[in-house]
């Protein structure tokens, strides 16, 4: 599986140089309920709603959402192998729940301290 942070999501939305093939999109993806915030925050701050707001809603439902539990706030508290940003903690901390329950993940970012933090927890990159 596949964890998606909102880097890659946006410059999908968002139509950067920078962006995932459509092919891409046909994997099973996970994120943090947080990816849902992000990208309608960044959404909304580019005045992108109206025309944006049909192609957010099909690509979110394509990727399933961990809630903030305990568990992964719990994790997110903790310290990570180099510092990172409180937002790049949770997503870390809710990749670490999916490995935790046995999962095999890997993660896709555009994000660099994301990536390398990601990198030095042993999981393995998405090339996008």
């Amino acid at each position: 599986m596949i964890y998606v942070d909102s880097s890659v999501v946006l410059a999908y939305l968002l139509t950067e140089d920078r962006s995932p093939a459509t092919t891409f999109w046909r994997q099973r993806f996970f994120s943090s309920r947080l990816l849902h915030y992000e990208v309608w925050t960044r959404i909304h701050a580019l005045g992108l709603a109206t025309s944006h707001t049909q192609l957010v809603e099909l690509l979110l439902k394509r990727i399933n959402l961990l809630e903030m539990m305990p568990a992964i706030l719990a994790r997110a508290l903790d310290s990570f192998p180099i510092p990172v940003r409180t937002l790049d903690a949770l997503h870390l901390a809710s990749v670490d729940f999916l490995r935790s329950q046995g999962e095999t993940v890997a993660i896709a970012s555009y994000d660099k301290r994301l990536v390398t933090a990601a990198r030095l927890l042993g999981f393995e990159i998405v090339a996008v």
